[in-house]
């Protein structure tokens, strides 16, 4: 059975002319041993909300994944799509793509985000069992991982939460094969990985990866282990090919007919290329089988449950009726006292009536709770052993965080959301980006979002990162001006169900600008806060932190008979989904004028070519925040000069 996976491997990777053959040959023991006695699913319904999640962190390796899936009679894996291998429009793609086939749980391929996407969805397992209760959640999270991954900065921050939350139902399998591109690991890597994974409360074992006796041994006590449980699987990459087995040649390219030729004589496999011999599919066909009586015996429990109701609706992102109540009597309340507040604190108010509304919100902060926000007054947090809070304490792990939250979001019936700095994006920027590709709810609370958090400096002061942000594709960034756009904003990212959001939040106070709490204005992206009194001179675009310095400037110019609308736009993205005629009406004829405490890079989209920005040239600087904003010139006066030479 294991060598199906491998021939298979070999003839896709061949037919392909690329591809990554060995780590299938090497991992096609460990994988069947998994398959066929101990995950828990069904190919007839590969997303049974109670299967087990497997995930294949090494995705160059996702040849191993797409012949389980056609050998196991998965529905739209069948043969002739392996035969279209890395081929455009094909489910089986170099890597797997979450949403190319239903069994796909998420993707894979940048080294590390496997591991901790798992980690996301072993702790949402537990947390929607601490909800739900035993009966409808109790599964485990399988993942497969290199070298490469355990290598990856990423993979120690959250492999070390779960081993401190005790994850006792997640089991890595190391594919302890010793190859990395360049050649034997010892390259670069020596330590003693098992030994970490023991610090970090782990249990481990080691085991022969090809001796299937030893490798059921291993899964079996990894189900029975209070920790979470790693695998050393040792094995040789591009196992039976004769001359390629065990080296870096085998790694990312085909291995060529003659090799190919002389593997399968190894293996003694007589069958034509993609074929499997009937006998064998429908042994493996069986294994596909093997928890469909649990899957129906499942689905009874489902029927007669009393949260029935509740469970389907989390597992399918809906939200709960009347979710936005609480939310709209805030917008109410801010309209009627105008408070002047950070837009960080206002987000915590906007958390306050969301949070106790939407049981699937989970939040957290990368260990700066108490600057982010993000926490819930009578929200308790999760604790080793103690799932049934609701907030999460990531500690100073931004990466980890974000890659683990986009396993929750996988997982399904969870919304998370979580906090860090802005400039810390940096930090998470790869989790992030493939949320996007994957279309992932998943919530990013960045605060401290300017110059305007003042003495710490240049550092914490994130002046190209708006810019960077607005660069990924299916990635909504908000920065609200005030309270009340700061709830319209929470408001649009929790709406979102194809994608994840930001909201860019300032340290600072910032005066109220709006008293009408009807329409979400910020769900069009942008609107005219204020309309000039008659027909445009300028147009004073800004965001954030800046539209109260626009507000201001524009009573000056008007005060030198200069007519200035003033536009907030706290969602580029959500405005450039709008109509031109909107977009138009908007922008207006006039000269433009963009307004932000951060770099111009972008801005020529909105402003064109009779214009002029008011914001950061460079990086920051460290005093309080107000000498900086007069230190940079970004300031009413500095708009208005600038008013004054378009239209000179």
């Amino acid at each position: 059975m294991a060598d199906a996976i491998r021939v298979l491997a070999m003839d896709a990777v061949e037919k392909a002319k690329s591809g990554h053959p060995g780590m299938p040959m090497g991992m096609a023991d460990a994988a069947t041993v998994l398959f066929t006695k101990f995950l828990k699913y069904d190919a007839a319904d590969p997303r049974w909300a109670d299967r087990d999640r497997f995930v294949l962190s090494a995705g160059h390796g996702s040849m191993l994944l797409y012949s389980l899936l056609h050998l196991t009679g998965h529905a739209g894996m069948e043969m002739e799509v392996l035969q279209r291998f890395r081929q455009l429009h094909s489910p089986a793609a170099g890597h797997p793509e979450f949403g190319e086939h239903p069994a796909i749980e998420t993707t894979t391929g940048p080294l590390g985000q496997g591991v901790c996407n798992a980690v996301g969805m072993a702790l949402a397992e537990r947390m929607l069992a601490a909800r739900f209760g035993k009966s409808l959640v109790d599964h485990r999270t399988w993942a497969i991982c290199s070298d490469g991954d355990l290598q990856e900065g990423i993979s120690h921050e959250a492999l070390a939460l779960a081993g401190h939350l005790g994850l006792s139902k997640l089991t890595l399998l190391w594919d302890d094969n010793h190859i990395s591109i360049d050649g034997d690991t010892a390259l670069s890597f020596s330590e003693d990985v098992l030994k970490r994974f023991q610090a970090y409360g782990w249990a481990v074992k080691r085991v022969d990866g090809h001796d299937h006796a030893q490798l059921t041994a291993a899964m079996a006590a990894a189900t029975r282990s209070s920790k979470p449980t790693i695998i050393a699987c040792r094995t040789i990459i591009g196992f039976a090919a004769p001359k390629k087995a065990g080296t870096a040649g085998s790694h990312g390219a085909p291995l060529g007919g003659d090799e190919i030729a002389a593997a399968k004589s190894a293996l003694g496999w007589n069958a034509e290329p993609f074929t499997v011999p009937e006998g064998l599919k429908a042994r493996w066909e069986e294994a596909g089988r093997r928890s469909a009586g649990t899957r129906r015996s499942w689905l009874k429990r489902l029927a007669k449950h009393p949260m029935r109701a509740d469970f389907e609706r989390a597992m399918a992102g809906k939200l709960p009726d009347n979710w936005n109540e609480a939310l709209t009597a805030l917008r109410a309340q801010h309209a009627a006292e105008k408070p002047k507040i950070a837009t960080r604190v206002a987000s915590q108010r906007a958390l306050g009536a969301l949070v106790p509304a939407i049981p699937e919100m989970v939040g957290g902060s990368a260990d700066l709770t108490g600057s982010n926000n993000t926490d819930v007054k009578g929200i308790p947090a999760v604790r080793p052993g103690d799932f049934a809070g609701r907030y999460i304490h990531w500690g100073v792990r931004e990466h980890g965080m974000a890659s683990a939250m986009n396993g929750m979001a996988l997982h399904g019936g969870v919304i998370p959301y979580s906090g860090t700095f802005l400039v810390f994006a940096d930090y998470l920027r790869p989790a992030l980006r493939l949320a996007a590709l994957m279309h992932q709810r998943v919530i990013h609370v960045l605060t401290h979002d300017s110059i305007g958090l003042g003495e710490d400096g240049p550092t914490h002061q994130p002046v190209e990162t708006l810019a960077s942000l607005r660069a990924i594709p299916n990635l909504h960034v908000f920065r609200p001006a005030d309270a009340m756009e700061t709830a319209e904003c929470w408001d649009m990212a929790v709406r979102r169900a194809d994608g994840p959001s930001v909201l860019a939040l300032s340290r600072q106070n910032l005066p109220a600008l709006r008293d009408d709490a009807g329409e979400n204005r910020c769900a069009r992206g942008a609107y005219v806060l204020a309309e000039a009194e008659g027909a445009r001179d300028v147009t004073l675009i800004a965001t954030g932190s800046e539209v109260s310095l626009a507000i201001e400037a524009r009573a000056q110019l008007a005060e030198a008979g200069i007519k200035a609308a003033v536009v907030s736009m706290p969602c580029w993205e959500l405005f450039a989904l709008q109509d031109v005629g909107y977009q138009e009406q908007v922008l207006g004829t006039a000269p433009r004028i963009g307004i932000e405490a951060a770099l111009s890079f972008g801005w020529d989209r909105w402003l064109g070519a009779n214009s002029a920005f008011v914001g950061m040239t460079g990086f920051g600087a460290s005093a309080p925040a107000d000498q900086l904003y007069a230190h940079f010139g970004i300031t009413p006066a500095a708009v208005v000069a600038a008013a004054r030479k378009l239209l000179s």
